[in-house]
């Protein structure tokens, strides 16, 4: 994918989703960060990795443990209703386009 094509990410900041795949498999949590160019998400608790860091001027040294991003493909969005995975759908309500759990029906955003 070029640099200046943007992808539409039906996934937001602060979404609550649930890992389909990968290493992660199972859990959930809430999106941090989202990466449209790259088509990836940082999700609180998820894919983590430690980074050795050296000591700075004011900042201690030592392993830290931080997420990294995850690609957009392995995450789904929880449903509002039971917390399971849900794909994303789209309508108008009252003049809004607004997404809906495609599981439940029920309307995500406010």
């Amino acid at each position: 994918m070029l640099a200046n094509e943007r992808t539409k990410m039906k996934i937001r900041k602060g979404d609550n989703v649930v890992v389909t795949t990968g290493r992660d498999k199972g859990k959930s949590g809430s999106v941090l960060r989202v990466f449209p160019t790259e088509n990836r998400l940082l999700v609180q608790g998820v894919n983590m990795v430690k980074r050795h860091t050296k000591p700075r001027a004011g900042q201690q040294g030592g392993i830290v443990e931080k997420e990294n991003p995850i690609h957009a493909s392995n995450v789904a969005l929880s449903d509002p209703k039971d917390n399971k995975p849900t794909r994303v759908g789209f309508k108008i309500v009252d003049g809004r386009k607004v997404r809906f759990a495609r599981r439940s029906g029920e309307i995500i955003d406010r």
